[in-house]
């Protein structure tokens, strides 16, 4: 299951997201917002965030105006690791390395197009484990202790 979640920053850019998903015949739920109308994107990347930890293995996909405050309200939820990426290399290693749980980007940063290739690859990429589970391990251990 992917989860969506945006603002109102993000609105279209989830909605292209969605569609591409769904055209792949990947299950989604979309946590909101449902227009362009003004929300603020902290509760939306609390709701949305809550939902995938709920569902174990689960992904998200956040999306605000930069991708830059819904990652940082994201990462404020213990367990998720949030990445905001606009280009190829960052979105597979965010994976890859860091074993990032939701995928972020900004409406007024990147078009769909792009949007959608991250979205495939973030998908698709297996985290790596060996010398990279020590790492999220220390980034859980700091969270820990918050």
């Amino acid at each position: 299951m992917v989860y969506l979640g945006a603002d109102h920053g993000g609105f279209l850019l989830k909605e292209a997201i969605k569609a591409h998903l769904e055209e792949q015949g990947i299950a989604v739920t979309d946590c909101g917002t449902y227009s362009e109308e003004s929300v603020d994107y902290p509760l939306i990347a609390k709701e949305t965030c809550q939902r995938i930890l709920a569902d174990e293995g689960s992904l998200g996909i956040l999306c605000c105006g930069t991708g830059i405050g819904i990652s940082m309200s994201a990462n404020k939820v213990k367990g998720i690791r949030a990445a905001c990426c606009s280009d190829y290399f960052s979105a597979k290693y965010t994976r890859l390395h860091n074993n990032a749980n939701v995928l972020c980007m900004g409406g007024r940063v990147i078009g769909p197009g792009a949007a959608c290739e991250l979205v495939d690859v973030f998908l698709n990429t297996e985290f790596e484990g060996g010398r990279h589970q020590r790492r999220v391990d220390q980034i859980t251990a700091i969270e820990n202790e918050q």
